[in-house]
């Protein structure tokens, strides 16, 4: 009976860039052994960033394909609904902005 590993062999290309860094950061008096260690610490740590992009990559596709069923369930109306708010918002930094010109202009009357 065949026993499955779960864990899956390096790509080479990992293995070498790991290699090709661990090489560019090396101390002199460094020996092939150190060298090989931080090679293989290099290593686990690009498997490791490289798992973590997965699951957020998986992560977000998952979200995606939910907003995506969502709208298509929902359909148009929602556009619809979204659209007087933003005119809202834009509307709100002008308005901020011609209150903050009557008080600074109110500010420099009193001053003089």
């Amino acid at each position: 009976m065949a026993k499955y590993s779960k864990k899956q062999g390096v790509s080479e290309k990992t293995a070498e860039d790991a290699l090709k860094v661990a090489r560019a950061n090396q101390r002199p008096g460094q020996t092939k052994e150190q060298t090989k260690l931080i090679s293989q610490g290099i290593q686990k740590g690009i498997e490791q960033y490289k798992k973590q992009h997965k699951e957020k990559s998986r992560e977000l596709d998952k979200k995606l394909r939910k907003a995506s069923e969502k709208k298509s369930k929902i359909g148009e109306p929602v556009n619809d609904i979204s659209e007087p708010a933003s005119s809202c918002r834009a509307l709100l930094p002008w308005t901020l902005l011609f209150l903050s010109w009557i008080g600074f202009s109110i500010y420099i009357y009193m001053s003089l």
